[in-house]
């Protein structure tokens, strides 16, 4: 359905709306979502880009008057409500107007994605949703092909990981590496070199670093507070740092990796 002949939506009891229902609630939303195969987008610029990707099983939308008009053409239903019913069925007020509801697509296998790939992000014990879905944005950003991620870490797909990554999680390829460090073996198969962050003195400093004669690579971070555990140190093949100011002993696990994402990837982008 087009979005200008829209389905209004006056009761927060509709049934076409079911699937939005208390979205700030993650253990039932797993739940509701896990059982019935399917992840939330929000926000216009996140939308804008699933309804405009190809590949994806829309749902349904459900949109205030006010953002209705800036959705592309749809196949799927769109629902339309008022802010107040809006806020009554997702639990919250939410203040960008609109979030759609997608089919989950079977999992990529690691292998395959990281096929051809000249630059790949690990990820290890990334539990949190925001910083997760900025990692996502910042792969997007330095032309990363495959993000892999260990079985610790958060869902991708989850609707807050989804916002943060500006929707770019659904355009950068992502697989779950269960046998966790074994797996990095597919890495190094396909023929990338394996790159730990790390604030460890010790390490290499990353302008040390030269794109050009490393080749295809695959850059390893871990969580706050704990960084990469050592069975993951000790499957890659660097260990690099980068300088900082005296007196700061680590960055943000997402700062951390643009930064070594750009000094990789620069000259591709220039």
């Amino acid at each position: 359905m087009d979005p200008t002949s829209p389905e209004p939506v006056t009761d927060p009891a509709d049934p076409r709306v079911a699937d939005y229902l208390a979205l700030p609630d993650v253990a039932r939303r797993s739940r509701l979502e896990r059982r019935h195969g399917f992840f939330i987008v929000e926000g216009v610029l996140a939308v804008q880009r699933l309804l405009a990707a190809p590949g994806w099983t829309v749902r349904s939308v459900l949109v205030t008057p006010g953002q209705r008009a800036r959705l592309p053409p749809t196949a799927a239903p769109v629902l339309v409500a008022e802010p107040a019913v809006l806020k009554a069925v997702v639990g919250f007020d939410l203040h960008r107007g609109v979030v759609a509801a997608v089919d989950r697509p079977p999992p990529h296998d690691a292998a395959s994605i990281l096929v051809g790939a000249r630059l790949a992000l690990v990820l290890e014990g990334i539990v949190d949703h925001e910083n997760l879905g900025g990692l996502f944005r910042t792969a997007a950003a330095f032309g990363v092909d495959a993000v892999l991620v260990d079985p610790t870490c958060a869902d991708p797909l989850y609707r807050r990981s989804v916002r943060v990554s500006m929707g770019h999680v659904l355009a950068v390829p992502f697989a779950r590496l269960e046998r966790w460090p074994d797996d990095l073996h597919l890495v190094t198969a396909a023929g990338l070199a394996t790159i730990a962050l790390t604030p460890d003195a010790a390490a290499e400093p990353l302008p040390a670093l030269d794109p050009t004669a490393l080749g295809p690579a695959a850059v390893l971070v871990g969580g706050e507070g704990p960084g990469l555990s050592e069975a993951a140190l000790a499957g890659a093949d660097r260990r690099v740092r980068v300088a900082m100011a005296a007196g700061v002993d680590s960055l943000n696990v997402g700062v951390a990796a643009a930064v070594a994402l750009h000094h990789l990837a620069g000259a591709a982008l220039r």
